[in-house]
């Protein structure tokens, strides 16, 4: 259901993150903003240093979320993915199979609900 949209949106950012002529500031943001709005859906996006891409898709009629909400996700997420990363158990490559992260990804569901 989400395929075109997920794709258009790593797109977007790609041209953000490949984007010539930026400032060194612009490019310690991790935070994408709002990549790609829709008439039923907003997608925002975030990227790792290690160009890890996430992408949060948001319905548009929740106008309960802001966007320094939208961040704060982002930063839990990265956060708990880098706690999988640095698992020495953990093979990169591998399905996430972890019960904390997923609790966290479960979460930010319910809340953005």
């Amino acid at each position: 259901m989400f395929h075109y949209t997920v794709h258009t949106s790593l797109d977007v950012v790609e041209e953000k993150i490949s984007g010539v002529g930026k400032a060194l500031a612009d490019q310690r943001e991790l935070y994408l903003g709002l990549l790609y709005p829709t008439e039923d859906y907003k997608v925002y996006g975030y990227v790792t240093n290690s160009k890890v891409k996430f992408v949060i898709v948001v319905d548009s009629s929740n106008t309960s979320l802001r966007d320094n909400e939208i961040r704060s996700m982002f930063r839990k997420l990265h956060n708990s993915f880098t706690d999988v990363m640095c698992n020495p158990f953990y093979n990169p490559g591998d399905p996430i199979q972890s019960k904390a992260f997923d609790s966290i990804v479960s979460t930010m569901m319910v809340q953005a609900c």
